[in-house]
C-alpha cells in the first residue's frame, strides 16, 4: 500500500470528528499562541521603535560628550553636515520647595534650547506651547515637571521649586517628551528648563557631572552611516558619541530583544508541557484504535500503511491545533494592542509581522513531530494476532532505533531553531537541557512513585479508600505518567522563576540595605569638600564617610591599538568611566598585584586597574591604557592591579591615577555617607542648605527604582510560566478524561462489593492529591535545581530557598490534580452498576 491509500483510509476516520483530540489541538495552540504573542509584541515594539527613531532620539543623530560641552572645531562639523542643531544638557540635581520644612527630591534635569525638540513633540498638561512654558511668569522663568516628580512635592502650574541657586516657577505638567526612551535609565523623574536660565544656578561647573547632547537635523537622505563613520575617524580620540535614528534606543531595543527571547524560551518549556498531553493524547487515541489496527493488518495493510495513516491524521491535527495558535497568538496583542500601548513608555506598531508566526509555526511543528514519532512508531508494531489483548500497552518500551535516531535530529533542529531565533546561545542550551534534564528527572519520579505506590498498598490494610489510591496509582497504563510530567514540567518553570525572582529581590532589598551608604553625594567642588567634611566629622549618627575625587573617560587604547580591538564588547570600555585619583592607597583598598606608587610622586604616568576587569579582559603589569578625558588623552602604565568590590554599594573606581597625572583637570568629588537612618534628613537638609549645588542620591531611592524595574521583568515571567501552568493543567483535563471510563469501571466495581459513594470519591480525590503532591515535590527539587543555576552560573548573585514560593508549588500542585481528578469523578460516580459491568461484557 502506498501514501494515497493511507491518506483515504485517515480521511474516512476524521469524518468520526476531533474526539479525544481536543486536548491535543488545545495543548499544540496554547504553546504556539504563547510564542507567536510574545514574538508579535517584540516585533510590534521593534517596528514602533525603527518607525520612531528619529522622535526617540531627538533628532536624525546625536553626537554626546560627556562632561564638557562641544569645542570649536566639534560644532563646526556639525553645523557642516546639518540644517539645525539643539543643544541638551542633562545632569541629576535635587529640586527644592521651601516650606516651614524644606522637601527635596531627586530628578533628572534636562536643560534645552529654543529649538528643542527637533523632532517630534513634547505634550503638557495644561495644553500650552513649549516656549511659552519656558516664558514663565514674568519674573521667575518657567519649568516642566513629570507628574510623578510634582506630585511627590505637592507643586501645582504656579508654584515654585529652586535647582542649584536657580528658582523656577512650575508653568505645566510634562505628560510626554519626545526622547523619553533614548535617555537611559534615570534614577528620578524628569524636569525640563532652558540651559540659559541656569546660568546662576551654579549647577553648570567644570568637573560636575553632566552630558550634553546635540540633536543634528539631517538634510533628506543623508548617509547616517557614513557619517559615523566620518565622526569616528574624525573625533576618534576625543570622547565624541556617536547614535543615529537607525536605532533611537539602542538600550530600549536590546533589552526587549533579550526579554522577548527569553520569554520565548519560557513558552517552549510550556510547549514542552502541551508535548506531553500531545503524546497522551495520540497514546490513548491509539490505543482505542487498536482493533481498527489489527483489522486493516489482517486485511492486508504493512507497518508502513498503519504509520503513515495515523500520522497523516496527527499531521492534519497539528495544522489544526498550529492555525488556532497563530490566529489566538496574533489575535489577542492586536485586540488589547490599545491596552498594552499604553502600558509601555515606547512606541509599539502591531499588526501581523511574519517572524513571529514562522517561528511558532516551526516550534510547533517540531514539537508535534517529537512527541508524536513515539506513539506513532509503537502504533505500528500492533499484530493482527493481539485483537482485543491491549496490545498496544504491551510490546517493547523503546520504538525501532530508525525512530530514535530522527527523534534526536528533531529535537536538535528544535534547539538550534532557538538559538538561532532567540540570539542567546546560552541561556537557550540551559533551558533545553532543563527541560530534557527535568523531563527525565519527573519521568523516574513517575516510575518511583508507581512502585512505592504498588508496595504501599499490600501494606495498607485497614485503610481501603488508601489502599485503592495507591493501587491505581500504582497500575500499569493509568495516568500516573502523564500527571507528574505535565504538571510536573509546569510546575519547575513556575518554582524556578518565583526562586529567581525572590532571590533577586532579596539581594537588593535586603541584603545591600545592611551594607550600603545611606547617601552618595556627587559635585561637590573642590573647594566645598573640606565644609562638607567638617559637617559630617563632628556628628556621632554618621559612622564612615568615604570621598574621592571623580573624573569620568573613555578608555580609547589599550597597549596603542584600539580599545574595542583588544577587549572586544567588554563593558569596562562601553561609554564612560569613573576614574579618580590619590596619593597612598586608599584604606580597605588590597594591591593583588605589583605595588602602589610612592609619596609625592612625579615621574610618568601611573595606574591602578581592577583586577578582576583586567584579568577579563587580559592586561599585564605594565601594559599602558589611554583614556579620554574631557577631551584630552593621557596614556599610563599599569602598575598594579586592586580588588574593587562593587556590590557594597560603595565607591569603587575601575581606574585609580597618580595624582601627578590629572593635575589641573578640572573635577569634583564625590562621597558616600553611612548614617543612622534617623540622622539622614538632618544631614541632607544642612548639606543641601549649605551647597546647592551638590547633588544627593539617597541609596534606598535607587534601590527601590531597580526593585520597580525588576517587578516588571518578572511579572512578564510570571505570565510566561501561568501560561505553562495552564497548559499543564489542561493535560491533566487530558489524563482525567482519559482515565474516566477506568473510573466508572473502578466505581462500578466497587459499588458491587459494597463501597459507598463517599469512600469511593475519598480514593479518586486521594489519588489525585497524592499525584499532585509527588509532581509538586519533584517540581520543587528540580525548581531550586534550575534556580540555583541561573542565580549562581548566570545572575552570579547569592541563593537561599524562597520557602513562600515554594510551599505555594507544592500546595498548587495538590490542588490543581484534585481539582482535575474530582472534576471528573461525577459521573463514574453516578453511573448504575449493572449497566456499566453488563456494557463492559
Amino acid at each position: 500500500m502506498s501514501w494515497p491509500v493511507a491518506a483515504r483510509i485517515a480521511r474516512r476516520e476524521l469524518r468520526g470528528g476531533l474526539s479525544g483530540f481536543r486536548i491535543f489541538i488545545a495543548c499544540l495552540a496554547l504553546g504556539v499562541a504563547a510564542i507567536a504573542a510574545v514574538g508579535t509584541v517584540r516585533s510590534a515594539i521593534e517596528a514602533g521603535l525603527t518607525r520612531e527613531g528619529a522622535a526617540l532620539l531627538g533628532g536624525d543623530a546625536e553626537v554626546q560628550f560627556t562632561y564638557r560641552f562641544a569645542r570649536d572645531v566639534e560644532l563646526e562639523w556639525m553645523e557642516s553636515i546639518a540644517d539645525r542643531i539643539s543643544e541638551v544638557v542633562e545632569f541629576r540635581s535635587l529640586a527644592v520647595v521651601d516650606r516651614d520644612e524644606p522637601e527635596r527630591a531627586l530628578t533628572q534635569v534636562k536643560a534645552v534650547d529654543d529649538l528643542y525638540p527637533l523632532a517630534g513633540t513634547a505634550v503638557l498638561d495644561p495644553e500650552i506651547p513649549l516656549a511659552e512654558a519656558f516664558e514663565g511668569d514674568g519674573t521667575l522663568p518657567g519649568g516642566l515637571m513629570q507628574r510623578v516628580l510634582a506630585d511627590r512635592l505637592g507643586l501645582s502650574p504656579g508654584d515654585t521649586f529652586r535647582l542649584g541657586d536657580q528658582d523656577f516657577v512650575l508653568t505645566a505638567i510634562l505628560e510626554r517628551y519626545p526622547d523619553n526612551s533614548g535617555s537611559g535609565f534615570g534614577l528620578g523623574p524628569v524636569s525640563l528648563v532652558r540651559t540659559e536660565d541656569l546660568g546662576q544656578s551654579g549647577l553648570l561647573q567644570e568637573g560636575t557631572l553632566f552630558d550634553t547632547q546635540y540633536r543634528l537635523d539631517l538634510p533628506e537622505g543623508a548617509d547616517l552611516a557614513a557619517l559615523e563613520a566620518e565622526a569616528e575617524e574624525r573625533f576618534r580620540n576625543d570622547g565624541l558619541r556617536w547614535r543615529d535614528a537607525r536605532e533611537g534606543a539602542p538600550g530600549i531595543s536590546e533589552f526587549v530583544e533579550r526579554l522577548g527571547a527569553f520569554l520565548i524560551l519560557v513558552g517552549l518549556s510550556g510547549l514542552a508541557v502541551g508535548g506531553v498531553g500531545v503524546s497522551s493524547a495520540v497514546r490513548s487515541y491509539l490505543a482505542g484504535k487498536t482493533e481498527v489496527i489489527a483489522t486493516l493488518k489482517t486485511l492486508g495493510a504493512t507497518r508502513a500503511t498503519v504509520f503513515q495513516t495515523y500520522f497523516i491524521q496527527i499531521g492534519v491535527l497539528t495544522i489544526v491545533g498550529l492555525v488556532i495558535g497563530l490566529i489566538l497568538g496574533v489575535g489577542v496583542p492586536n485586540l488589547f494592542s490599545p491596552l498594552i500601548q499604553a502600558n509601555l513608555p515606547i512606541p509599539a506598531e502591531f499588526g501581523i509581522y511574519a517572524r513571529p508566526l514562522i517561528e511558532a509555526s516551526l516550534y510547533g511543528i517540531l514539537a508535534a513531530l517529537i512527541f508524536t514519532l513515539w506513539p506513532l512508531a509503537r502504533a505500528e508494531e500492533i499484530r493482527a494476532a493481539t485483537l482485543f489483548r491491549d496490545a498496544f500497552s504491551g510490546g517493547r518500551a523503546l520504538p525501532a532505533p530508525r525512530y530514535l535516531a530522527i527523534t534526536a535530529v528533531l529535537f536538535a533542529l528544535l534547539v538550534g531553531a532557538a538559538v538561532l531565533f532567540s540570539g542567546t546561545v546560552e541561556l537557550t542550551l540551559i533551558t533545553a537541557g532543563g527541560i530534557v534534564g527535568a523531563l527525565i528527572v519527573l519521568a523516574l519520579a513517575a516510575l518511583l512513585a508507581r512502585r512505592v505506590s504498588r508496595g504501599l498498598a499490600r501494606v495498607s490494610r485497614g485503610r481501603p479508600a488508601l489502599r485503592l489510591a495507591l493501587g491505581a496509582i500504582g497500575a500499569r497504563g493509568g495516568e500516573t505518567t502523564s500527571v507528574v510530567l505535565s504538571l510536573g514540567l509546569g510546575l519547575t518553570v513556575l518554582a524556578s522563576v518565583g526562586q529567581i525572582d525572590g532571590n533577586l529581590r532579596n539581594a537588593i532589598s535586603t541584603e545591600l540595605p545592611d551594607v550600603a551608604p545611606s547617601y552618595f553625594f556627587v559635585d561637590i567642588q573642590p573647594d566645598q569638600i573640606d565644609g562638607f567634611r567638617e559637617r559630617l566629622d563632628g556628628d556621632p549618627a554618621v559612622s564612615r564617610v568615604d570621598s574621592a575625587p571623580m573624573l569620568r573617560g573613555v578608555i580609547t587604547q589599550i597597549n596603542g591599538q584600539p580599545a574595542t580591538e583588544v577587549a572586544g564588547g567588554h563593558w569596562v570600555i562601553q561609554g564612560d568611566r569613573g576614574i579618580t585619583y590619590s596619593e597612598e592607597l586608599p584604606d580597605n583598598t588590597s594591591i593583588t598585584a605589583g605595588e602602589w606608587w610612592p609619596e609625592n610622586y612625579d615621574g610618568p604616568p601611573l595606574m591602578s586597574f581592577s583586577a578582576d576587569e583586567a584579568a577579563e579582559i587580559g592586561l599585564q603589569l605594565g601594559d599602558t591604557v589611554t583614556v579620554n578625558i574631557l577631551g584630552r588623552e593621557f596614556t599610563a602604565e599599569i602598575a598594579s592591579f586592586r580588588e574593587v568590590n562593587f556590590e557594597t554599594a560603595g565607591i569603587g573606581f575601575i581606574i585609580s591615577m597618580s595624582p601627578n597625572t590629572l593635575a589641573g583637570a578640572p573635577h569634583s568629588w564625590i562621597s558616600t555617607v553611612y548614617a543612622e537612618p534617623e540622622a539622614e534628613a538632618a544631614i541632607l537638609r544642612d548639606l543641601a542648605d549649605a551647597y546647592p549645588n551638590i547633588t544627593a542620591i539617597r541609596v534606598r531611592d535607587a534601590i527601590d527604582r531597580v526593585v520597580e524595574l525588576l517587578g516588571g521583568i518578572a511579572a512578564a515571567t510570571r505570565y510566561g510560566a501561568a501560561a505553562t501552568l495552564l497548559t499543564g493543567f489542561l493535560v491533566l483535563i487530558g489524563a482525567a478524561a482519559a482515565g474516566e471510563r477506568t473510573r466508572t469501571y473502578e466505581s462500578a466495581v466497587l459499588k458491587t462489593l459494597g463501597a459507598s459513594r463517599s469512600r469511593i470519591l475519598a480514593s479518586f480525590a486521594l489519588r489525585s492529591a497524592l499525584l499532585g503532591l509527588a509532581a509538586g515535590l519533584v517540581a520543587l527539587a528540580a525548581g531550586i535545581a534550575g534556580g540555583w543555576a541561573v542565580c549562581h552560573f548566570i545572575m552570579e548573585t547569592s541563593f537561599s530557598v524562597v520557602w513562600p514560593s515554594a510551599i505555594a508549588v507544592i500546595v498548587g500542585g495538590v490542588l490543581a490534580t484534585l481539582l482535575a481528578g474530582l472534576l471528573f469523578a461525577l459521573r463514574p460516580l453516578a453511573a448504575r452498576p449493572a449497566r456499566v459491568l453488563r456494557a463492559r461484557e
